[in-house]
């Protein structure tokens, strides 16, 4: 089911995709919608996972993306090596899946932010995500 709250994503699979927002508000909690559903393996806590990704604030700029570099990032999923909302958001996808994320600040970098990157304290942030494998 669409989230007509989540943004638009445009842009095929494989390639740096390109967000549209709905509008200034973020929904409320967590917000994780399959975008185009893999059929590999699931993934589980624990779980090592190769990935595309953009980040970007919620309504704001593009924060950091994996697909400029031509490089796509690996970490652990589901033990705290991430922010929570990767954590909690890609847990139970599966390889080959292209997903959306809407994290809230609490699940992300909470009232800090990450000055440096752009992002302020109680932004959301927003990734699309494209799970390429497991190591």
């Amino acid at each position: 089911m669409i989230n007509s709250n989540m943004p638009t994503v445009s842009g095929a699979k494989g390639a740096k995709p390109t967000l549209t927002f709905p509008g200034p508000d973020a929904p409320e909690g967590l917000q994780v919608q399959v975008l185009d559903a893999g059929d590999g393996a699931v993934i589980e806590a624990g779980d090592t996972v190769v990935c595309h990704y953009l980040g970007q604030v919620w309504n704001g700029r593009v924060f950091d993306n994996s697909y400029d570099r031509g490089q796509p990032l690996n970490f652990q999923v589901g033990v705290g090596m991430v922010i929570r909302g990767w954590d909690d958001g890609l847990v139970g996808q599966r390889v080959g899946s292209r997903v959306i994320l809407s994290i809230p600040s609490e699940l992300g970098y909470g009232s800090r932010g990450v000055p440096q990157a752009g992002i302020k304290g109680g932004d959301t942030l927003v990734f699309v995500t494209e799970i390429l494998g497991t190591m």
